[in-house]
C-alpha cells in the first residue's frame, strides 16, 4: 500500500522512555497506558533496553547503535526498519516483524527470535518524480550482512530470500527454520542447529556448518561451492551403525535394567562405545546404572529422570538432549558435548562407594554452552576446563566444586557462587556472569 512521502520525527531519550513507561502500563492493565508506537521515528543510539515492549510498531524507523539488550519485543513490528549496529543481545523477538529489516552489523547473540519473520519487504511512498519509491535506509532491504546471531533461537523463523552475507550464526538454533533463496554467502553456522531447515535454493557459498546439526535440512538448488561440513551431524548414522548389531539396541537396554533391578543376577550391562544411539529416542525414567556409551551420539534424547550413577559418558555427544531430574551422581563426562542440553535438577553430586568412598562426577573439559543446569547439583564435582558460556546455572549447587579454568562468558550465576566453590583459578569471566 502506497504512503505519502514518509518524513521521520527524530525523539530524544526522555521521549522514548515516557513512550515506554506508558507501554508498560498497558501491558500490565494499568491506567494511563498506550500502545508503543515508534514508527518512522529516529532512535539513533538511544536505550530501550529491558523494556516490555511486546506489540510494539517500530515500522520504518531508524535504530542505527540503539540498545535493545534484553528487552522484550514479542509481536513487535520492525517492517523495513534500520537496526544496523543496533544491540539486541538477549531480546526476546519471539513472532517479531523483521520483514525488510536491515540488520547489518547488529548484535542478537542469544536473542530469542523464534517463528519471527525476516523476509523481504519494502514500504512504497508517493515520489513527484516516480510516482512511487520504496522508504529505503541507503541500504539493501532485508540486509543482515555481518550481523551477529551467536546463540541466537531463530526456530521455526521464516527468511526466504533474506541476505545475510558473512552474518556469524555460531551456535543458533534454527529448528525448522524456512531459508528459502536466502543469500547466506560467506556465513558461519559453526556449532548450529539447523534441523529441518529448508534451504533450497540458497546460496550457501563458502558457508561454514562444521560441527552444525543438519539432519533433515533439505539443500534442493542450494549453490554448494567451497562449503564446509566436517564433524556435522547428518541423517547418516555416526560411527558404529546399530542396525549393523547381531543383537538390537533395544534388547541390550532391555537387559541392561535387568541387570541394574536384580542386581546383577539377571540379564548384562550394555556397552555401546562409539555407536550411534539416536534410534532410541527415550530412555526416560529408565535404571541404567554404569551404562557405558564413551564417544557416543545420543544427539536430541529424552533421558529425563533416567538412572545413570556412574555412567561413563566422556566425550559422548549429547547437545539437546533432556536430562531433567537425572541422577548422574559419579558419571565422567569428560569432554562431553552438552550444548543446549537441559539439565534442570540433574544430580552432579558424589556416589557414595563401599567403605565411605566418594566418586565425584566429572565435566571436565565438557561443552556446555547455552545449557541449562538451573537446580542442578554439582557438589564436588570436576568441571575443570569446561565451557558454560551462556549457560544456566542459578540455583545450582556448587559447594566444594572444582570449575579451574572453565568459562563463564554470559552465564547466569548466584551472587554466592564464588564463595561455595573450591576452585575457580583461571576461569574466564566468572566476575562478569
Amino acid at each position: 500500500m502506497a504512503r505519502q512521502k514518509i518524513e521521520h520525527t527524530r525523539l530524544d531519550q526522555t521521549q522514548v522512555d515516557q513512550i515506554c513507561d506508558r507501554h508498560e502500563r498497558l501491558w500490565s492493565g494499568r491506567s494511563g497506558g498506550a500502545r508503543a508506537n515508534f514508527a518512522y521515528t529516529i532512535l539513533e543510539d538511544l536505550n530501550l533496553s529491558n523494556r516490555e515492549l511486546s506489540d510494539a510498531d517500530f515500522s520504518g524507523a531508524v535504530l542505527r547503535g540503539a540498545n535493545l539488550s534484553g528487552a522484550t519485543l514479542n509481536s513487535a513490528i520492525f517492517f523495513a526498519a534500520d537496526l544496523r549496529r543496533a544491540s539486541l543481545e538477549g531480546a526476546c523477538l519471539r513472532r517479531a516483524d523483521l520483514r525488510g529489516a536491515i540488520l547489518r552489523g547488529a548484535n542478537l547473540t542469544g536473542a530469542d527470535m523464534s517463528e519471527a519473520d525476516l523476509r523481504e519487504g519494502a514500504i512504497a511512498q508517493v515520489d513527484k518524480e516516480k510516482g512511487l519509491a520504496m522508504l529505503t535506509h541507503t541500504a539493501q532491504q532485508s540486509d543482515a550482512g555481518k550481523a551477529n546471531f551467536t546463540g541466537a533461537n531463530l526456530s521455526g523463523s521464516k527468511m526466504a530470500g533474506m541476505t545475510a552475507q558473512t552474518a556469524d550464526f555460531t551456535d543458533a538454533v534454527l529448528l525448522g527454520a524456512r531459508m528459502i533463496r536466502a543469500n547466506l554467502r560467506g556465513s558461519s553456522f559453526h556449532g548450529a542447529n539447523l534441523e529441518g531447515a529448508d534451504l533450497s535454493g540458497a546460496d550457501l557459498t563458502g558457508v561454514d556448518f562444521t560441527d552444525s546439526v543438519m539432519v533433515g535440512v533439505k539443500t534442493t538448488m542450494a549453490k554448494t561451492e567451497g562449503m564446509k561440513t566436517e564433524g556435522a551431524l547428518t541423517n547418516a548414522a555416526v560411527g558404529i551403525d546399530p542396525s549393523t548389531l547381531d543383537n538390537p539396541v533395544a534388547d541390550q537396554i532391555s537387559a541392561h535394567v535387568t541387570w541394574c533391578e536384580t542386581d546383577g543376577r539377571e540379564g548384562k550391562p550394555s556397552l555401546f562405545d562409539g555407536m550411534d544411539l539416536r534410534g532410541l529416542h527415550s530412555l526416560a525414567g529408565k535404571t541404567l546404572t554404569a551404562f557405558h556409551a564413551r564417544g557416543a551420539t545420543l544427539y536430541g534424547l529424552d533421558l529425563e529422570g533416567a538412572q545413570l550413577q556412574g555412567a561413563r559418558l566422556e566425550r559422548a555427544d549429547l547437545r539437546m538432549v533432556c536430562l531433567r531430574g537425572a541422577d548422574l551422581r559419579g558419571a565422567d563426562l569428560t569432554g562431553a558435548n552438552l550444548c543446549n542440553a537441559d539439565l534442570r535438577d540433574c544430580q552432579f553430586g558424589p556416589l557414595v562407594l563401599e567403605g565411605d568412598r566418594m566418586l565425584p562426577a566429572s565435566l571436565a573439559g565438557s561443552k556446555a554452552r547455552y545449557a541449562d543446569l538451573r537446580g542442578v547439583d554439582l557438589r564436588q564435582a570436576k568441571a575443570t576446563g569446561a565451557d558454560f558460556s551462556y549457560s544456566r546455572l542459578d540455583g545450582a549447587n556448587v559447594r566444594k566444586a572444582r570449575f579451574s579454568g572453565s568459562c563463564f562468558t554470559g552465564a547466569t550465576l548466584d551472587r554466592d557462587f564464588l564463595d561455595n566453590v573450591e576452585a575457580i583459578d583461571g576461569a574466564v569471566d566468572v566476575h562478569a556472569a
